[in-house]
């Protein structure tokens, strides 16, 4: 279990074993570090502890038992997207699972979740369509546009994890089960840096996979994207604006549109061939005058993107009821609980770049100071039973 959860404390950071070797200032190897993580060689707590320390956790979240377990239902990303890359996302959202069941825990606060959890049967993309009425009726959403998507899913228990991660990443759906196989949480991830009518319907696409029971006869992204829109633009409310069947739309009007559901331009196009407003050939005149516009890369009319917010509202409300730490809020509020904590994933990626002596030099400054800080620092020590200790029987 130890090396396990060290690797992927290390991998969430984009660190080499040899980058770990570094921020420990050579306490040992990383031939050694390598032994830890397979599990044939056990660390002494000072080593646990130097470790726990450059990677910026405590040392019982390495041999402490999870809290949970973290398992993807999907995983939307490109072919181009490197394999090292999709493993530090990976580590990266499983961490920040934890830590948001972490506080839960210490603020005796169940998280509600209150969405049925791979629990809306789907036979088809008719079904998919359906499926997302049900969740807007269950929701007491009725058929209006969403607002604020993000603050609809965070009410109702989901949790959204922004990741800083190149463009070849679309999104994750994941849940965490806890020792009884029981779903106790479930998790969206998305890209920090995209457009606001791109997050909406990445956010519901992942939500479709999060609640759909999808049959294997279908495609589960057609029917995740499906569900996606209808969810964010419901066919009855659609119709009410603008027709059964529409023979052209105007430039203004779909600008209109867009505005008012938060979706792109492209979407609202397809979602009105879906819905048969508009006719396939009419659609694909569409597609091409997009092309033409230069809109496929950048449209007109910005929407502008949500940010999560109750996670952090938690954080700071357990603050102010003294059931944790500023040490506490300062990890769970660190995304990347890197030493440098904000260094985007490019940005790591420039440092690792660097040649060896350099990258050394800065590793070994960060490694210093944390160890001085963390060694000195009677609130880290005191966080959770502190450092681990080793006892020697006499």
């Amino acid at each position: 279990m130890l090396g396990e959860r060290l690797k992927r404390f290390r991998i969430a950071r984009g660190m080499s074993l040899a980058d770990l070797e570094t921020a420990i200032d050579h306490f040992v190897s990383s031939s050694t570090l390598s032994k830890y993580e397979k599990g044939t060689l056990q660390p002494s707590a000072k080593t646990l502890n130097r470790i726990a320390a450059a990677l910026g956790i405590k040392s019982a979240q390495l041999w402490g038992e999870p809290p949970c377990d973290v398992e993807l239902i999907a995983f939307r990303k490109r072919t181009r997207l490197g394999k090292k890359e999709q493993e530090q996302i990976k580590a990266f959202v499983a961490e920040e699972i934890e830590k948001r069941i972490w506080l839960q825990e210490q603020i005796s606060e169940q998280n509600t979740l209150e969405l049925p959890i791979l629990g809306i049967p789907v036979q088809d993309l008719d079904g998919a369509e359906k499926a997302a009425y049900t969740l807007r009726n269950m929701l007491n959403l009725g058929i209006a546009p969403i607002e604020n998507l993000m603050g609809v899913l965070e009410d109702h228990g989901i949790y959204i994890i922004e990741v800083n991660a190149s463009e070849s990443f679309d999104g994750i759906s994941a849940i965490a089960r806890d020792d009884h196989d029981k779903v106790i949480a479930a998790a969206i991830t998305i890209r920090s840096d995209v457009p606001g009518d791109r997050q909406r319907l990445n956010i519901t696409h992942e939500l479709g996979h999060l609640i759909l029971g999808i049959n294997n006869n279908i495609d589960p992204e057609k029917a995740a994207f499906r569900f996606g829109a209808a969810f964010l633009a419901p066919a009855k409310q659609v119709r009410k604006d603008v027709g059964q069947k529409r023979k052209r739309f105007y430039k203004k009007q779909l600008f209109d549109l867009k505005n008012r559901y938060g979706m792109s331009i492209q979407a609202i196009l397809y979602r009105l061939r879906d819905l048969e407003i508009i006719t396939d050939t009419y659609y694909k005149k569409w597609c091409v005058d997009i092309s033409k516009f230069g809109w496929k890369k950048i449209e007109p009319i910005d929407i502008p993107p949500e940010k999560p917010e109750r996670f952090r509202q938690q954080v700071h409300q357990a603050l102010s009821d003294e059931l944790i730490t500023e040490k506490d809020v300062e990890r769970l509020l660190n995304q990347t609980g890197q030493t440098t904590p904000d260094m985007s994933l490019s940005e790591r990626r420039q440092f690792l770049a660097l040649p060896k002596k350099e990258r050394h030099r800065i590793l070994s400054k960060q490694a210093k100071e944390m160890a001085d800080f963390y060694e000195n620092d009677k609130e880290w020590q005191e966080w959770e039973g502190g450092p681990v200790v080793e006892y020697h029987h006499t």
